[in-house]
């Protein structure tokens, strides 16, 4: 079975894929303190209640935004899974895809990967809207190549931020609220940091496409992009699935070349 690993700034996504199907899904926060042994006996715990164990996993690949971790998880890999990862950014894996903007060096593993799976389910050109810790809009061709793209603060980083430079103002719960005008200090930041987000997603959108002049297909994806799915007039799909399907289809372009 092939395992793929998301390390993202704020959660871990792990992934089992037997070849035919996806078997199982987990999440954890992101520590790059946690080690090898944490993570295989954390990890082989979750396994055992689908009746499965870590010699079953026989490769393994991992994209990565936080550089501190990646050496633990490369411990966890030849350790336990006996194999070597494949990590994208690598310069030795392949992604198979052009990166057609001035400093293509800087784009993120995480970027590049999800636009590789919304290629592969979705035809392009596409705009890919990840919301995580950021929230990433990305432009990919109808060959799949990244043509750039646009970076905001994620949704939770901004409700942190007002909570921690307003004294007076409480850690809230993102939810749409009934009405847009607020009527007390929750409901009120509540439809802020909802519609804002709403409006900056749909807004972004809407200039890209004036810029861009052709026609997009518009794909959501990440912890939180399923909240606005009703909400919003320019998104065309939600998948989850997307960085997933990414890493497999890179993994499978570097073992089967």
């Amino acid at each position: 079975m092939l395992l793929v690993i998301d390390i993202g700034n704020t959660n871990t996504g792990f992934a089992l894929h037997d070849g035919k199907a996806w078997v199982a899904r987990w999440r954890s926060s992101t520590d790059p303190s946690r080690t090898a042994d944490d993570y295989a006996v954390w990890l082989g715990s979750l396994m055992s209640v689908d009746g499965l164990v870590l010699s079953d996993i026989s490769g393994c690949i991992i994209s990565s935004v936080v550089p501190q971790a990646q050496f633990n998880f490369r411990n966890l890999s030849r350790r336990y899974f006996k194999c070597e990862p494949l990590f994208v950014g690598d310069p030795e894996t392949k992604l198979g895809v052009d990166v057609r903007i001035q400093r293509p060096e800087q784009v993120g593993a995480d970027r590049l990967v999800t636009a590789i799976g919304a290629h592969t389910l979705y035809p392009g050109p596409l705009l890919v809207i990840d919301s995580g810790t950021a929230t990433t809009f990305d432009l990919v061709g109808a060959d799949g190549g990244f043509e750039g793209g646009i970076i905001a603060p994620g949704i939770n980083l901004s409700m942190r931020a007002l909570h921690d430079a307003a004294a007076q103002l409480p850690r809230i719960a993102i939810q749409r609220p009934d009405y847009v005008i607020g009527q007390d200090t929750v409901s009120a930041m509540q439809s802020g940091i909802f519609w804002g987000y709403v409006d900056l997603i749909d807004g972004i959108v809407r200039r890209v496409k004036a810029e861009y002049q052709g026609s997009l297909t518009v794909v959501a994806t990440g912890g939180v992009a399923s909240l606005f799915e009703d909400a919003s007039e320019t998104i065309d799909h939600f998948d989850a699935s997307l960085m997933e399907l990414g890493l497999l289809e890179v993994y499978n372009r570097n073992v089967n070349d």
